[in-house]
């Protein structure tokens, strides 16, 4: 091996990690802005059959909002996975809510295609803002916020992080 290709693979490698660090720091959640969540739990949605539903009505559950959207793959992937989640635990005590960046036709459609077992709500494109007074200042999908049963945020996840999310809830 030439010191010239040991060069460039090293100056290659550490141009790597450091566009890993960088895009892991650039694209991580942002605190949440002050006043977010109580202006989110006041939030009412038509549902998937058009039946407007109110946030307030899962105060004192734990809550996992899922931001996401039709035309998001990762979003639709993991979709089964927090359905399997939900059916896990006590509905009691933890309740996962899908709030659509989409129209509520695409919703309605994909919600009676898919038959996921959690509340999907219509947000549309007011659910862009929500998600980034939440910290998702990237403006990614999925976006999910682990909300404690006493109202507190106790974690946000940008992108598909079901693992994290069982330890997370696990750990409540």
């Amino acid at each position: 091996m030439s010191s010239r290709f040991l060069l460039l693979a090293t100056v290659a490698v550490i141009g790597i990690a450091a566009g890993i660090a960088v895009g892991t720091y650039k694209w991580a959640p942002a605190a949440p802005e002050a006043g977010s969540l109580p202006a989110l739990m006041t939030q009412s949605f038509p549902d998937a059959t058009g039946k407007t539903q109110s946030l307030s009505q899962w105060k004192g559950k734990t809550l996992v909002i899922n931001f996401w959207a039709t035309w998001c793959a990762p979003c639709v992937k993991e979709m089964p996975e927090l359905d399997a989640i939900q059916k896990s635990l006590n509905p009691d005590k933890v309740q996962i809510v899908g709030i659509g960046i989409d129209s509520a036709h695409n919703i309605m459609s994909f919600a009676a295609k898919h038959k996921i077992g959690y509340p999907l709500y219509v947000a549309g494109n007011d659910g862009i803002a929500l998600a980034r007074d939440l910290g998702n200042q990237a403006g990614g999908l999925p976006f999910t916020v682990l909300i404690a049963a006493d109202g507190t945020i106790r974690r946000t996840y940008l992108g598909v992080k079901l693992e994290e999310l069982r330890q997370d809830l696990a750990a409540l």
